[in-house]
């Protein structure tokens, strides 16, 4: 990639956060808008499930076989692609008949989702290659997802309420576009220079994974942990993991280079990275249920209970990026760690829903967590790394992330499936919950530890070791963004 002007550089920055918010948004629009979408089209807890999770999971499969794809291809040529395929099937998601069609238009949405958030990763690692700048623009990269947190609730509850839930699909296309246009006049093509081959085996294996995992959580409260099809998928994704063990440290360019992990930054952060977001699923998941299917609330009600948390997101990301860029990732991770064990304790020992003021101080104590997480792990996950392999270490992030949202929403709803009682919804609700906020508090205790023991000076040393392994001849070694 040329060596691009400070301010064209910010405009590429823009470009990919376009990117990144239509597809976070749709995520935190989707969510105000489940109980308005179960009646309409008659969904249980799981086919609410299923409408989130299809899409995640979907991209989780294929992120990294898009970043490998962007740094061999083009990483421009993928994002377009990515963009087309996410605006037209956004379009397809508004006019769904039916669940079904519904489930099948979002996998379609994420088949372009999974070409644009790893492959911008990759643009933005490549075009600040200053490693305090880059820090600083992962940070703000970190609070789109926080405008997004913000936004959504509101824009899907005032549209919900307003139009229908076929409306929050709309926001998608105007965005689309206009980043489709701006990508083409203002971001230049860049290549690895040494790409990695496809992988068509290892990508099998890891849909088999995470495809087989996810339906085998979602389905076993209806089907009961010890029924036959239960017991299947759950072989066919313990298959699946032996597999990739076995197959994919053999391969001279797996579609995962086990080489990573050699890097306790890294696997910190892949660790980090699907404890956060599973608190985050089923934090975002559980509060839409309980705001209005327990208190009654409209959906833009809901939106506006949900501000605070969202807003607290979007202050913190890039303050927790300039932080990483000056003194490491160790403060962040930590106080994202303390944070989010805090407040999934209050919830289920506290019963902090019962409360308007323990509910915000709630909301608050996770707005806090997630503000402060997601920098550092996108900041450890590229930095050290060499530039060739940014697009694949940037869509291993990237799909720990979506790793977590699937099984946090797949893991709280079915605790919540097996605990609440249909007939006496609202009465049985906070206590069938109660048992997901530990979940939750698990999550935030181990951000907590594994972050204070992958940030040190140790952990530096295991990075820079996995660097010098993985530089090639002909690639730029990326330096360290952090400090122990």
């Amino acid at each position: 990639m040329p060596e691009l002007s400070h301010r064209r550089r910010l405009l590429v920055l823009a470009i990919c956060c376009m990117s990144l918010l239509i597809v976070s948004l749709d995520n935190t629009v989707l969510n105000v808008a489940l109980p308005s979408l179960q009646r309409d089209l008659h969904a249980s807890v799981a086919g609410l499930q299923w409408t989130i999770d299809a899409y995640t999971l979907v991209i989780a499969t294929l992120l990294m076989l898009a970043g490998s794809t962007a740094d061999r291809i083009g990483r421009r040529r993928v994002f377009q692609t990515g963009l087309v395929v996410f605006t037209v099937a956004s379009l397809l998601c508004s006019l769904a008949g039916s669940l079904p069609l519904l489930v099948a238009f979002r996998m379609l949405q994420a088949v372009g989702g999974s070409m644009l958030n790893p492959v911008a990763m990759s643009i933005i690692t490549n075009t600040f290659t200053d490693p305090r700048e880059r820090a600083r623009a992962i940070g703000v990269w970190g609070g789109v997802v926080g405008i997004s947190m913000a936004a959504g609730p509101l824009i899907g509850g005032l549209l919900v309420d307003s139009v229908s839930w076929r409306a929050i699909f709309w926001l998608n296309l105007p965005v689309g576009l206009a980043a489709l246009l701006l990508t083409m006049r203002y971001i230049p093509e860049s290549r690895a220079p040494k790409a990695r081959r496809p992988d068509p085996v290892g990508q099998l294996l890891v849909i088999a994974l995470f495809g087989s995992l996810t339906y085998a959580i979602i389905a076993a409260p209806d089907a009961g942990l010890t029924s036959p099809r239960i017991i299947t998928f759950a072989l066919i994704a313990v298959a699946a993991l032996a597999g990739l063990i076995a197959y994919e440290p053999r391969r001279p360019e797996p579609l995962i280079d086990v080489r990573f992990f050699r890097s306790a930054p890294f696997s910190g952060a892949t660790a980090i990275a699907v404890s956060a977001f599973v608190a985050l699923g089923g934090f975002l998941f559980l509060s839409t249920l309980y705001l209005q299917g327990v208190r009654g609330m409209s959906a833009l009600h809901a939106g506006l209970w949900m501000l605070p948390m969202a807003v607290l997101t979007l202050i913190c990301a890039p303050l927790s990026g300039r932080l990483v860029s000056s003194r490491g990732p160790r403060f962040s991770l930590v106080f994202a760690g303390v944070t989010l064990t805090v407040g999934g304790a209050l919830f289920a020992a506290f019963d902090m829903e019962k409360s308007n003021v323990t509910l915000l101080v709630g909301y608050v104590l996770f707005g806090l967590g997630f503000g402060f997480v997601n920098a550092p792990i996108t900041n450890t996950a590229v930095s050290g790394m060499p530039r060739s392999q940014a697009g694949v270490a940037a869509a291993v992030a990237s799909t720990s992330r979506q790793v977590g949202s699937t099984l946090g929403v797949a893991v709280i709803g079915a605790v919540l499936a097996s605990g609440v009682d249909g007939a006496a919804y609202r009465s049985t609700f906070v206590e069938a919950s109660r048992p997901a906020w530990w979940i939750m508090t698990g999550c935030g205790a181990l951000v907590l530890v594994v972050g204070a023991l992958t940030s040190g000076r140790w952990a530096q040393a295991t990075a820079r070791r996995t660097a010098e392994r993985l530089e090639a001849p002909e690639t730029v070694p990326m330096e360290a963004a952090t400090r122990g």
